[in-house]
């Protein structure tokens, strides 16, 4: 059974896949001060009340793009099970001609994310992955990740909108009835979503005439659900996107 790690910036995704079948997925927070001791016991918590045995697991990779973590998944990975995980970086063998100006620079999860959509569509494409950040990444029809853009996350921009007018109050994050709000709280999410659903048309719109060749887009990350019936050109949603990428790159690495 393999672990696929996935370090975001504001959640921790542990997949387990048997073969290309992802048959569990736990998300916990990201906090950067906990020791891999700590993420162990989290973990190991996880596995318990799935009923899943440890000894079960005898491969490891991790994506990570919050370097002060990487090392202690690397150890939790190591003390818990015994097992050297790979962590993804433009040096591997990808099956993905990286061609960004500093292909270090790229982070893993976009990486990951492009190869993974690139093996599912066989053709270029766009991936959307609303995370952190919101990040537009273009796959060329030979498979090559050609660069994206990098926008501020949909939460991130609520969360600036709060903290900075200080007579407007937070809000959840969920469609409004209309457009046109009738009141603070439906006007607010109505700026925020069709907002992001514009800025999300926009880029792609943009990108895919820059690109001039066919594409498909796709999104994932958590956000997605709420954003995506919204667009106009976002065709499809993986929420495990970025599992299955790890999984295409462990079997590349290890065959």
């Amino acid at each position: 059974m393999l672990l696929a790690i996935d370090v975001g910036n504001t959640n921790i995704v542990f997949g387990l896949l048997e073969g290309d079948a992802i048959v569990h997925q736990f998300r916990i927070e990201t906090i950067r001060g906990r020791t891999s001791d700590e993420y162990a016991v989290l973990f190991y918590s996880l596995l318990g009340l799935h009923q899943v045995d440890p000894k079960r697991i005898d491969s490891a990779i991790i994506a990570s793009v919050v370097p002060p973590l990487t090392e202690p998944m690397v150890s939790l990975v190591k003390g818990s099970f015994h097992l050297d995980a790979a962590v993804v970086s433009s040096q591997m063998k990808l099956g993905m001609h990286v061609l960004y100006d500093n292909p270090d620079e790229v982070g893993a999860d976009r990486i990951v994310n492009a190869i993974a959509a690139f093996d599912r569509f066989r053709g270029g494409c766009i991936v959307v992955d609303f995370g952190t950040a919101t990040t537009f990444d273009c796959v060329s029809p030979k498979g090559e990740y050609l660069g994206g853009t990098i926008a501020p996350g949909i939460q991130i921009s609520a969360d600036a909108l709060f903290a900075r007018a200080s007579k407007l109050p937070r809000i959840e994050l969920t469609r409004p009835a209309l457009v046109v709000g009738k009141n603070t709280v439906h006007s607010m999410q109505s700026g925020i979503v069709y907002g992001y659903v514009g800025l999300v048309d926009g880029l792609v719109e943009r990108l895919a005439a820059e690109l001039g060749f066919p594409l498909s887009v796709i999104a994932t990350g958590g956000l997605a659900k709420l954003i995506v019936p919204l667009t106009k050109t976002v065709q499809h949603v993986d929420d495990e996107l970025t599992l299955r990428g790890l999984y295409l790159i462990h079997q590349r690495i290890t065959a």
